[in-house]
């Protein structure tokens, strides 16, 4: 009898997981990442029942107690401890204690490359309890400026091989605002903040300077391109710190890995996942100031580097390099990034091996992000039943000729089919917060929408179009509006335009991103309407730009055209023009290159364009 039972038992149970495999084959995946993230959950929600609201910053401090020789950064062969790091950035506290006027909930900017310095520079001031806004090191003239305004700093920290591009702007800079170089000898108008080093104590800053009373207090400011021109200062609460640190150990990244950080840290993959990520962990980070494609793989077997961060630019890099061999001889065995093509992913585990490439989607300023925890090449994210109990999201009707969400007759939004691409939103609410911009609030309400799906909803407009797979497995499909992507940034097409807008012969700018086969993201587009009895000087244009914009917005070509279609609103149509792209054959107005050995555009004939496609010309 107990044998029949047993034999019973054991038949169900073999037909039970037959059909979980069947009907329901990625269960146990989602279960256990989806606990993981419960966890995680708990833990914070355990800390605020406690009293003690735990930051990223008191997190590296408690590394610092527990295992203070333990290498926290290894930058140019040289070998920081997370001991090293907590030591130099408590002499940055006490030199702004010392020597100037900051007090807790100050904001400081930031304009460095990556180096240990950055993280010094960052910690020291999170320990005064400042805000640190983190400056795009690409940036120059009006934008930079621009950006320092709007976050509105009480001082200004700049590295050493930045102090130039502060120069330039340095008589237009509010007068109230103290500039700080991190060299011996700096320009008229700077402090030395390297020389007062020197002399600064290392005693631990008291932790009275840097208590939170509350995780959705600010902590960083980093700027992003949204879709209203100029750079906006993201708002990134001691909350999303926190949750983004928690990224690495999500996929599975421990404190024995060894993390290659090539990304920028002025942005929230480099800083908050890079940088946070590894002190959640306790893990050892290699920090490069730019990346390599020529010197990856040997940093990586000289520093036994185990977990890189990556975007879809970086891997594709990789597969353009010649081969040699040992290419597989390695020891990493994981990548944590984001936007990566398909092609590229299986190009890139065929050449380099058994890699497991976690792919996941978030923008800084975010109340929503997925994490491919299945490895499904191709997808940033999975959803299921469980995901949308605590994140509310949809994928909605997006209207491409009038760039909006689509309305019904009763006003109301409505949902895609599965397999059709819609607008991503994400529901805000009490337990998911959208923390918005600094600065005017004009900026955090065009990022949102209301009255979605009922009266009085808000969501958060991600800007992004999705698709979503009968398996629930999630797409990047394009991006909507002013902005575009390139080399990894987001390019807003409304500031690049407004750049090219000055010069006296233009009328008009309608900027765009075009697919260029090869590359990841779109490549800028610039279509142009000239004054009446005013010529062209493509000279005057290309000069333009290089002075004013980061090299990733520089628009590749130029269209000039006689009129510009319109919506009813009199916004600029992108759509067709998009769709044309920019071959020669299919269009006949008069088209244009960038050439940056002529210093000029040049006429894009159908040869120049034939090289283009083929790879033979490198952007």
């Amino acid at each position: 009898m107990l044998l029949s039972w047993l034999t019973g038992l054991g038949a169900g149970i073999v037909f039970l997981h037959f059909v979980q495999k069947l009907l329901f084959p990625y269960f146990w995946d989602d279960f256990w990442f989806l606990l993981k993230v419960v966890r995680h959950g708990i833990r914070l929600e355990m800390y605020k029942q406690r009293g003690e609201l735990v930051t990223v910053l008191d997190k590296f401090l408690s590394r610092v107690q527990r295992r203070p020789q333990k290498p926290f950064i290894i930058y140019e062969g040289d070998i920081y401890t997370y001991q090293d790091v907590d030591k130099t950035s408590s002499r940055v506290a006490h030199v702004f204690l010392n020597h100037s006027s900051l007090k807790k909930g100050d904001t400081v900017a930031l304009l460095m490359s990556n180096e240990p310095d950055f993280v010094h520079v960052w910690f020291g001031l999170a320990k005064l309890g400042c805000v640190v806004a983190f400056l795009n090191s690409n940036i120059r003239s009006n934008s930079l400026l621009n950006c320092i305004r709007t976050c509105g700093p009480a001082a200004l920290v700049v590295g050493a091989d930045l102090l130039e591009t502060i120069e330039e702007i340095l008589p237009s800079l509010p007068k109230d605002i103290n500039v700080w170089g991190m060299k011996d000898s700096v320009p008229q108008g700077i402090i030395s903040l390297k020389e007062k080093l020197s002399t600064s104590s290392e005693e631990p800053v008291p932790r009275r300077h840097h208590v939170v009373s509350s995780l959705k207090s600010t902590w960083l400011y980093i700027f992003t391109s949204g879709t209203t021109g100029l750079p906006k200062a993201a708002v990134i609460s001691q909350l999303q710190a926190l949750r983004g640190s928690a990224g690495l150990w999500a996929f599975g990244c421990t404190a024995d890995d060894i993390i290659y950080i090539t990304l920028p840290l002025y942005h929230s993959s480099g800083s908050l996942l890079g940088i946070a990520g590894c002190i959640e962990l306790g893990a050892t980070c290699v920090l490069k100031k730019k990346f390599s494609a020529s010197q990856f793989w040997s940093d990586c077997k000289k520093y036994n580097v185990t977990v890189f961060q990556y975007i879809g630019e970086l891997c594709r890099y990789l597969c353009k390099q010649p081969k040699r061999e040992g290419e597989k001889d390695h020891r990493v065995r994981l990548a944590v990034g984001n936007g990566i093509r398909s092609d590229v992913w299986r190009q890139f585990l065929d050449r380099f091996g058994n890699i497991k490439m976690c792919e996941l989607y978030g923008a800084t300023e975010a109340n929503i992000s997925f994490m491919n925890h299945t490895g499904k090449i191709g997808a940033v994210g999975r959803t299921n039943f469980f995901y949308k109990l605590f994140f509310t999201f949809d994928l909605i009707k997006y209207n491409f000729q009038k760039d909006e969400p689509m309305r019904n007759k009763q006003n109301w939004c409505s949902h895609v089919k599965k397999g059709e691409p819609g607008l991503l939103i994400s529901r805000v609410h009490a337990k998911n917060p959208f923390f918005g911009y600094a600065g005017s609030y004009k900026h955090t309400k065009n990022k949102l929408l209301f009255d979605v799906f009922k009266k009085g909803d808000i969501y958060f407009n991600t800007g992004d179009l999705m698709v979503q797979d009968q398996e629930n497995f999630l797409y990047f499909w394009d991006r909507i509006g002013d902005t575009f992507r390139w080399k990894g940034e987001n390019v807003a097409t409304t500031e690049v335009a407004d750049v090219i807008g000055m010069l006296d012969f233009i009328q008009e700018t309608n900027v765009y991103g075009v697919a260029v086969s090869g590359y990841e993201g779109k490549a800028g587009m610039a279509s142009i309407i000239l004054k009446p009895n005013k010529s062209l000087d493509l000279e005057k244009v290309y000069e333009q730009i290089v002075t004013s914009l980061p090299v990733y917005a520089y628009p590749r070509f130029l269209r000039i055209q006689e009129k510009m279609e319109t919506t009813g609103t009199f916004k600029l149509l992108k759509y067709q023009l998009v769709e044309e792209g920019f071959n020669p054959l299919k269009i006949s107005d008069p088209l244009y290159f960038m050439d940056n050995l002529k210093k000029s555009y040049v006429p894009l004939t159908k040869e120049l364009y034939d090289q283009i496609m083929l790879g033979e010309i490198k952007f």
